[in-house]
């Protein structure tokens, strides 16, 4: 640039550089305009061995006025600087060699950026899917000697009368889980009342999972026969077991005496009789209605066997003290 009728001094012809640019700078800046003097060689050779003060830009005073990140644990992030201007490249070049860090030791083989160090440094909180994931294996921890209950149950008057096993809540199809192989649904007979299609969604929900399916009906209104008709007829269509109970202390105990008997063999339910000929005569006429045992033993007593009992006419039967006419037409 000419500076000749600065202040109306008269024009002087100058070999020094006008500014601190470096002479590079101005050698850009001559070739880029053509009507410039090339006087740009002659000023290399006289500022070659002048310093050159190099003033920061605005951009690289803002980026080192910014707080630094903490130090990575792993390595430290290299630093990052805000792009500068096509003119203040060569500045921005010079500026950045004396705040370079140190290079790192190769503890490690990747790096984190400074926002993934703070959150690195910030103590961990569990995700959503991790809560899910510590719920989900809690509700595997469950005590096989328990009662498995689903937690649409919850607030039901009989789980307070369950006190002779344990019981615990857990995500269940089934509203009572007794064994590997049993399950129970509960239905109370007013609540079919209000909705009768409750009972055969939650029967299509099991999808024959288990082997053997209790229906626990508790019965809590008047009328019983058209409600308790239907609950029936699902029962028969669908192979379930159905147990009518009266009270919520009943329904319990049903639940507890199948997870007692879980592991016991089927022969720990039945009577047991014994072996012999007058214990097995007695069990076998007491089933007919109004025969006791004192009929029995006197009718034993009389004609010595079961043999002789059938082949007995009505006069004879009934000529027995106890026994009369009206328990000798049965």
């Amino acid at each position: 640039m000419d500076f000749s009728f600065v202040n109306n001094k008269p024009a002087t012809k100058r070999t020094e550089p006008v500014s601190d640019i470096p002479a590079t700078s101005q050698q850009a800046a001559g070739a880029s305009q053509p009507g410039s003097r090339q006087s740009a060689p002659a000023a290399s050779s006289t500022t070659t061995n002048r310093p050159v003060i190099q003033l920061p830009s605005l951009p690289e005073v803002q980026a080192a006025q910014r707080p630094r990140a903490p130090p990575n644990l792993f390595r430290p992030a290299a630093a990052t600087q805000p792009p500068t201007a096509p003119g203040n490249a060569s500045s921005a070049s010079a500026s950045a060699a004396p705040t370079q860090r140190p290079a790192a030791l190769p503890a490690a083989t990747f790096s984190l950026s400074p926002a993934a160090t703070l959150r690195a440094a910030q103590p961990q909180q569990p995700s959503s899917s991790a809560n899910s994931a510590i719920q989900a294996a809690a509700f595997q921890q469950v005590n096989p000697n328990a009662i498995l209950v689903n937690n649409r149950q919850e607030g039901n008057p009989l789980l307070r009368h369950i006190r002779n096993v344990r019981w615990q809540y857990a995500d269940i199809v089934p509203d009572y889980q007794l064994g590997n192989s049993t399950c129970a649904l509960f239905l109370s007979l007013r609540f079919h009342l209000l909705k009768p299609e409750y009972i055969h969604h939650r029967i299509r929900e099991l999808q024959r999972s288990f082997r053997l399916r209790v229906l626990l009906c508790h019965v809590d209104v008047e009328d019983v026969v058209r409600p308790l008709e239907q609950v029936t007829k699902a029962a028969l269509l669908n192979d379930c077991t159905l147990i009518c109970a009266w009270s919520p202390e009943e329904c319990a105990r049903y639940l507890e005496t199948y997870k007692a008997y879980e592991t016991k063999p089927a022969d720990s339910i039945q009577g047991r009789t014994d072996e012999d000929y007058f214990s097995r005569l007695n069990a076998a006429f007491t089933t007919v209605r109004g025969v006791n045992k004192t009929d029995v033993l006197t009718l034993a007593s009389t004609f010595k066997s079961a043999g002789g009992i059938m082949q007995a006419s009505m006069e004879e039967l009934a000529a027995c003290p106890g026994i009369g006419p009206t328990k000798g037409t049965l």
